[in-house]
């Protein structure tokens, strides 16, 4: 068991400060900074909700993008990635400066136990930090809450911000999820119903109109045609 953000000793005795962050958005896929060690693994009695209003990253103020953050429920467990800083204090200390400005939008640091596969029993990390939100309109400005699935598909297949769009922050986050093998229901369910409202926008923008006949008035015989011809557009 390793107790992140305390001094533990390595193979040679000596003591050093652990960093652990665990990830289960962006970050599974794009950690943005230095790390020495990275380990799949998940929390317990969390789930994974796309509930929190992005408005500087894949969103705007005007329309926000909806990203993830972890609702409570007893039971669930929630796979990802937990990232190791080990012995040195300049690198962790850059990399929560990182973080803290990355998700501005979570307004809790908390610390959970972390577990790897097959070890359910004991945590591989006591401690590791996670970024979570106050899931409270009034208290967290950035709380969405809930929606219809096909609500937030919709606003996730439209929002677009200086990192990109909300649509590929999903599609990311389902590939990477089947990556490590630990595919989330959840994820899968939204991304093809986001998928649906882009199939369905794509056939507004084009559809399946016949193309207007071509008249062949000019290679028909002068003495077949009638005393009053058919006007055909020919554009």
């Amino acid at each position: 068991m390793v107790f992140a953000q305390n001094a533990v000793s390595d193979c040679n005795g000596f003591g050093i400060m652990v960093l652990w962050v665990f990830g289960y958005g962006s970050l599974v896929w794009n950690p943005g900074f230095e790390f020495d060690e990275k380990i799949i693994g998940f929390v317990k009695d969390y789930r994974r909700v796309f509930d929190l209003a992005c408005i500087d990253h894949r969103g705007t103020p005007e329309n926000p993008a909806r990203t993830c953050t972890l609702e409570p429920k007893e039971g669930a467990i929630c796979w990802g990635a937990a990232y190791c800083i080990r012995g040195d204090i300049e690198r962790e200390r850059a990399a929560m400066e990182y973080l803290r400005r990355r998700e501005c939008e979570y307004d809790i640091e908390s610390h959970l136990d972390f577990y790897r596969e097959g070890e359910t029993s004991e945590p591989a990390v006591t401690g590791v930090l996670i970024f979570l939100s106050t899931m409270n309109k009034v208290a967290n400005k950035y709380y969405l809450g809930p929606a219809p699935l096909v609500e937030m598909a919709s606003q996730i297949a439209t929002a677009n911000g200086p990192s990109g769009n909300n649509r590929d922050y999903l599609f990311k986050l389902e590939k990477e999820m089947a990556n490590i093998g630990h595919e989330d229901d959840y994820v899968v369910e939204l991304a093809n119903e986001v998928r649906n409202v882009l199939d369905s926008m794509k056939q507004q923008k084009s559809p399946n109109v016949p193309l207007p006949l071509r008249s062949h008035a000019s290679f028909l015989p002068i003495e077949s045609r009638s005393e009053n011809p058919l006007i055909v557009d020919s554009s």
